[in-house]
């Protein structure tokens, strides 16, 4: 598919060291098997996505529902520059994924898994809790090439008619969080708004923090990012979210309600925050 001409001005952009640009976006999965309504067509929606990254540039982004070909596309919209970790959430590898992407030249990847959240973490596609669907969780540790300091970073995407489930992934996530020795960043659609009980779950005991409450400046209003493809509103409860540890500052933050002339890019809206981690780089 052709690269359209760049519509959409930055709400954040490309940034520099010491700053890190993370953002977490449910990009709707591409339909087939049914006769999507115009605006929910991926080849419709695809070029408003591909204006929507080039013109932000995230050093770090986190994606949902995203099919092995939709994944590809984000990769190539970013540029030859990024590079992705994590695959499809079935028992061979297809199917909707969480990959992250990440700027290579900017952060050096030395680890990362995906586990399924269900009792059987290292079996790929397997459920539980009440989730008919397999839910996973994409984990990764970069080093900042800039600074030598080194984060964790988790995609996700939470079941969207379980509440069991969305409890104990989010407890899931929380383990695997509390048990690192890196900071971390959690990004994901949730499928739960602002204080409900998987968020209070994450948030519990300062381990992480909503970037949005923490930012010291806000690039947007606080829409609610599920728009369903409709002009985006505030004051509603929003279910993507992007988490970190205290050890991060959060310098901006935003919801990014652009869309291109021709369609919104998903039926969600991206998060986007500017992080800088505090302290000093480790002795070498």
């Amino acid at each position: 598919m052709a690269a359209a001409s760049q519509v959409v001005d930055p709400l954040i952009g490309y940034v520099v060291e010491p700053s890190v640009h993370v953002m977490s976006w449910n990009i709707r999965r591409r339909v087939r098997h049914l006769i999507p309504k115009a605006v929910d067509r991926w080849d419709r929606r695809a070029p408003a996505l591909r204006e929507l990254l080039q013109a932000e540039r995230p050093t770090l982004l986190g994606v949902q529902e995203a099919l092995p070909d939709q994944a590809r596309f984000v990769g190539d919209s970013l540029g030859d520059g990024y590079r992705q970790v994590g695959h499809g959430r079935a028992a061979d590898g297809r199917g909707e994924g969480c990959p992250i992407y990440y700027d290579a030249e900017r952060l050096q990847l030395r680890d990362w898994e995906q586990l399924a959240l269900s009792n059987r973490p290292t079996r790929p596609g397997s459920t539980s809790w009440g989730n008919i669907l397999p839910r996973i969780l994409v984990s990764a540790t970069f080093e900042d090439r800039a600074t030598s300091r080194q984060f964790m970073v988790l995609n996700t995407h939470l079941d969207h008619l379980s509440a069991r489930s969305r409890l104990r992934s989010a407890q899931a996530i929380r383990d695997v969080v509390s048990t690192a020795v890196l900071p971390a960043v959690v990004m994901g659609d949730m499928n739960a708004g602002a204080g409900s009980v998987p968020l209070r779950k994450l948030l519990g005991s300062g381990l992480l923090a909503e970037t949005w409450a923490k930012a010291q400046s806000h690039d947007s209003e606080e829409w609610g990012t599920y728009s369903n493809y409709q002009t985006p509103r505030s004051g509603i409860d929003r279910l993507d979210w992007i988490l970190a540890s205290p050890a991060f500052r959060v310098d901006r933050a935003a919801i990014n309600q652009q869309r291109n002339a021709d369609a919104w890019a998903s039926d969600h809206l991206p998060v986007q925050a500017v992080l800088i981690l505090s302290g000093n780089p480790p002795h070498r």
